[in-house]
């Protein structure tokens, strides 16, 4: 006799029964690492670091500020469904910040205003790009609340990034768009190897964007044919560049030690940004038959630079 197995009920609760005030409560708790990060994976973007909540644009305030590798981006939540009100300052808020991505986080979604982000992402510039996206809860019986994002509105990456692609190749030298076909081989590479990294979309430059969870620094991959060699760096262009790269120096043993291997450091008087890489010499990428080779090398560096260094980052005052 085949014994009859019990099974639980999934139960939608309302956002209201978690968080009762949007500002107060339901605004802090997405802009908390592990929630962002939860939301970035939805999205499909490489990764949101926090910059500000409750940020001033003008006279008014922006729930969140966040960064995407380079690109600034805004995030406007609600407890309840979406209202004309809402659409009219995520515009006023992507103004003001010169935002890549708004990202507007509801209960529910009228279909009015996922019309409206489809229709700005079909008429707005390829670097420009609308989410709309759904919070919703659940649980079983009495277990505790379950949140989950579902992604209502997204940009059309294929067809906005097969048209930028195809803008690039057609303006770009053959040099530069050799760049671009290592990082789109690179991209793929790491899509097996090691998912959890996740670039920027590659362009035709020297240099491919990688964020390392903080504003201000970015652990970048690359790959100059003038001086025929690839390599991965923490590159900080931040104002504090100076003092941020004396408290890395000062941590300099440990660091190399917990990498395995050396470090280029580059406080670059001269400049702003200051830079801190290890190099891979005599690797040019004209050389496609050895392809397979610099791509092991990168991803190898790349995991272990962000294992090692993301938390020191971080941790930075």
């Amino acid at each position: 006799m085949t014994t009859k197995k019990t099974l639980g009920k999934l139960d939608r609760v309302p956002l209201r029964a978690a968080w009762k005030h949007e500002a107060g409560e339901f605004t802090p708790w997405l802009a908390e690492p592990e929630n962002l990060n939860a939301l970035a994976d939805a999205l499909g973007v490489s990764e949101l670091v926090l910059v500000a909540t409750e940020h001033w644009v003008g006279d008014f305030k922006l729930d969140i500020l966040c960064m995407d590798g380079d690109d600034q981006v805004i995030i406007e939540n609600q407890l309840e469904e979406s209202n004309h009100r809402h659409l009219g300052q995520i515009l006023t808020y992507a103004a003001g910040v010169s935002a890549k991505k708004v990202i507007w986080v509801v209960e529910s979604f009228r279909p009015e205003h996922a019309a409206a982000l489809q229709f700005l992402n079909d008429n707005t510039t390829d670097s420009l790009g609308f989410f709309g996206v759904q919070v919703e809860l659940w649980r079983i019986g009495d277990s505790p609340l379950a949140p989950k994002f579902e992604v209502i509105v997204k940009p059309n990456d294929w067809a906005k990034s097969g048209r930028q692609q195809a803008r690039g190749a057609a303006t770009a030298s053959p040099t530069k768009q050799l760049q671009q076909k290592f990082w789109m081989a690179l991209i793929e590479y790491l899509t097996k190897k090691a998912p959890q990294i996740r670039p920027q979309k590659p362009r035709p430059q020297y240099w491919l964007s990688n964020s390392i969870g903080r504003a201000g620094f970015q652990l970048n991959i690359t790959a100059s044919t003038h001086h025929e060699r690839i390599g991965v760096e923490l590159w900080i262009p931040d104002v504090n560049a100076k003092k941020h790269f004396a408290n890395l120096s000062a941590q300099k043993k440990e660091i190399e030690g917990k990498l395995g291997f050396e470090l280029d450091w580059q406080e670059l008087p001269d400049a702003i940004a200051c830079r801190i890489a290890v190099w891979y010499p005599e690797a040019s990428i004209e050389d496609e038959t050895r392809w397979d080779e610099y791509l092991e090398w990168l991803t190898q560096r790349l995991v272990k630079m962000d294992q090692v260094l993301r938390p020191v980052v971080k941790a930075l005052p």
